[in-house]
Order: C-alpha cells, then sequence, then structure tokens
C-alpha cells in the first residue's frame, strides 16, 4: 500500500472539529449538543444578500475573473474606506474564502524551510496551512493572566533568525478574544522594518470591538507599504461562512502579481458567493449594529457566567466572539470528550424529546504549538442565544461537578 505524505502525516487535527464523530454519536443517543466549539454565527444573513442570491437571473454561471468580480472589488474598497483603510479595488483579490487568502498568502511570500513568527495560543488553521507549505513556525506566548495580550516586542525580536520571513498577528483575535493597541501594532513596526519582514494580519473581526476604541488596520502603518498583507472574510460580519468569499489586500504590487499567478492555477473564487457578498456590503449598517449590539450581550452574559462557576477563569474579550478559558482540570481535551461520551444532564429545563444536554468545546491546546501549553483550556464561541448560552453554563457546571467527582 503507498504511503501518505510526510505533510499529510504532520498536519495536525482540527481541535475545532477533530470531536464532531463523538457529538454526532451524542446526537443520535438523543442528547442535545450545544456547539461552543465553533465561531458559526446564528444570526441571520442579511435579507437583501438572500435576496440577490435568489434574484440571479443569468443563463449560465460562468468563471469570474481570476483577481474576482470587479464590481464586488470595487464595493470592497468603498468598505475599507468607512475604517479610514485606503485601498484601490486593483489591491485587492478575491479568495475562496480567509482560508485561501492565507494559504495563498503563504504560498507567494514564504519558501519551504523559511520561518512565520506568531503568536500562541493561535487559530490552529494557521499551524495546518503553514505545514502545508513548509513553513516552521516561531512562536512568541500570550498569556491568560494578562487577558492573552500581545507579547512584548522583545519576545518578537528574540524569535527572529536569519529565516525568518513574515510575522503573522490576528486582530481582533482568535481564539482569545484580544484586541490590539495601536501602540502594540508599532511595536511590531519597528522590528519588522528592521528586519526587512512580511507582516501578515489576519483582519476578520474588525466589525467586533468592544472597548470602544477605533480599529487600527495594519495597512495604516506608516512606513509598511510594502510589507503589510491583510486577509480578510465576509464570513462573520454578514454571517455569510457558506458563501466562502475572502480577500486578500496590500499596497505591494509584487506581492498582489505573485498571487494572482496562484489564482489564475484554482481558476476563479465562487461566482455566486461574490454576488451574495457585493450584496451585504452597502446598505446593511442597521444590521451590523444589531449584529455587535447582539454579540456584545451575549459577551458580557458569558463571561459572567463562566467566572461564576468554580474553578472557572476567562478574561474579558476585547474582541471577535471567543474566550480562551482555563477549567479545574488536568486534561481539558479528556474532559471536552467525555462531556460528549459519558455524560449528559437532565432537568426540567431539557428541551422537549431530548434525553438529556451536554456541551461541545475545543480543547486549547490544539491552538497551541508549545508543547504542554493550554492543556487545562478550553476556546469558546458565544455565538448562541442567551437562552442557549444560559442551558450551557449550567450544563458546563454539572459536568464539571460530575467529572471531578
Amino acid at each position: 500500500m503507498p504511503s501518505i505524505s510526510l505533510r499529510g502525516e504532520q498536519v495536525p487535527a482540527s481541535p475545532i472539529r477533530k470531536l464532531v464523530p463523538f457529538a454526532d454519536a451524542a446526537k443520535e443517543r438523543g442528547t442535545k449538543v450545544y456547539h461552543l466549539n465553533i465561531g458559526q454565527p446564528d444570526l441571520p444573513t442579511p435579507r437583501k444578500a438572500l435576496d440577490a442570491l435568489k434574484g440571479v437571473d443569468r443563463t449560465t454561471l460562468e468563471y469570474s475573473p481570476s483577481q474576482g468580480l470587479k464590481s464586488l472589488r470595487e464595493k470592497l474598497s468603498g468598505y475599507y474606506g468607512r475604517f479610514g483603510i485606503g485601498v484601490t479595488p486593483d489591491e485587492i483579490i478575491v479568495t475562496t474564502g480567509g482560508s485561501e487568502a492565507l494559504l495563498l498568502t503563504f504560498m507567494s511570500c514564504l519558501n519551504p524551510g523559511d520561518e512565520l513568527i506568531m503568536t500562541e495560543p493561535c487559530y490552529a488553521n494557521y499551524l495546518s496551512f503553514a505545514v502545508a507549505c513548509g513553513i516552521t513556525v516561531r512562536t512568541v506566548t500570550s498569556r491568560i493572566e494578562n487577558g492573552f495580550a500581545l507579547p512584548p516586542a522583545e519576545d518578537f525580536e528574540a524569535a527572529v533568525t536569519p529565516r525568518t520571513k513574515a510575522i503573522l498577528i490576528c486582530n481582533p483575535n482568535n481564539p482569545t478574544g484580544s484586541l490590539y493597541s495601536e501602540e502594540e501594532l508599532n511595536s511590531l513596526k519597528d522590528i519588522v522594518l528592521r528586519h526587512d519582514l512580511f507582516l501578515v494580519a489576519d483582519e476578520v473581526y474588525r466589525e467586533f470591538r468592544y472597548n470602544g476604541a477605533p480599529f487600527k488596520s495594519a495597512l495604516e502603518l506608516e512606513g509598511l507599504e510594502d510589507n503589510v498583507i491583510v486577509v480578510d472574510s465576509v464570513s462573520k460580519r454578514y454571517s455569510e461562512c457558506g458563501i466562502r468569499i475572502g480577500m486578500i489586500v496590500s499596497h505591494n504590487k509584487e506581492v498582489l502579481s505573485t498571487v494572482m499567478k496562484f489564482c489564475q492555477a484554482r481558476l476563479s473564487p465562487p461566482l455566486l458567493g461574490q454576488i451574495v457578498a457585493e450584496a451585504s456590503i452597502d446598505g446593511t449598517e442597521e444590521y451590523s449594529k444589531e449584529c455587535f449590539e447582539e454579540y456584545l450581550g451575549r459577551r458580557d452574559f458569558f463571561i459572567e457566567g463562566l467566572n461564576r462557576i468554580p474553578g472557572v477563569f476567562s478574561p474579558m474579550p476585547m474582541g471577535a466572539f471567543y474566550t480562551v478559558a482555563s477549567l479545574p482540570v488536568e486534561d481539558a481535551e479528556d474532559f471536552c470528550r467525555w462531556c460528549l461520551t459519558d455524560f449528559h444532564y437532565k432537568d426540567e429545563g431539557t428541551p422537549e424529546g431530548f434525553t438529556g444536554e451536554t456541551v461541545m468545546m475545543a480543547p486549547a491546546a490544539g491552538f497551541y504549538r508549545t508543547e504542554g501549553l493550554g492543556k487545562n483550556q478550553v476556546r469558546m464561541a458565544y455565538v448562541l442565544r442567551k437562552e442557549d448560552l444560559a442551558r450551557a453554563l449550567l450544563v458546563l457546571e454539572k459536568a464539571l461537578e460530575a467529572y471531578k467527582s
């Protein structure tokens, strides 16, 4: 039997989805599972976007341009302008989700064996894409004790080697919910310039900032016009994860022309997804305001509830809709699996038709590269209704009591 590739062996299983078979089995047993493991918004997609999809009157669903529809890129240019980010339509490349945007950025800017510095905990797919591209990851650790703030500049400086080619940040951060200030970004700017590096910024969650501070994009850092590449997506801000529309944004013409070669090889981003995305950008300001207020309320309710559970600690996230929390267990992955295989809770509040309830969380160790870190932590997404979050908090507390006993 032929062997699989070395990179296939090395790519880690997703901590967000690896326990799905256990969740599916729990559902088959009649257990209601509260999904805190994945950032799948439950809020409705904008009506005008759905209407645009229903109104498609093309007789042929053709390839779109490899760079993406010009009309969508023009709308996106206006969208960025509302945040003070000046980019032209030609400085935007539409991709098949933010995941492809990141993968194409890696392939265009880093060679196999080059080193990439990122914070940990990090979005787990960053590690998978780095393995797929033959990139060596070096991490600087952010810590739960100070709310997962951006590590000090000297930590990044210490991680730089002659093989370092780029620094990757996520702002606001997935999985921690931390938000980086202009001062913190400027501390990275000096390192990027001194060592002639790329700064790759995942800014998917810019709409969700809860401290009232203005958003500072990496694209706004003066003197880094040729160094910054922003990865973005419409998935979360319009509840459109399934249309798979992301983008690469940069002022660096050489980067963009290189990315385009890969884009031409994969032909085009999804046509129907672009139609939906384009319809979502203008005229949805009230929709965005309502979504923001809903997530803010969920954040406050959920984080306060977590910290009332004995032994549980979560810092208050300042952005996105995630938190990394520590639990009073030695092995959070074992606990998360046990919640799906051996536990269910039932009382008078259990929804009719279910034999019990449980929670699904993402073990946080999979968001760290350093062995042993995050072993008692989980990442949770507060993307459920408050009523469901309340039940999830109760079930989690009961699960911890049962597990420890």
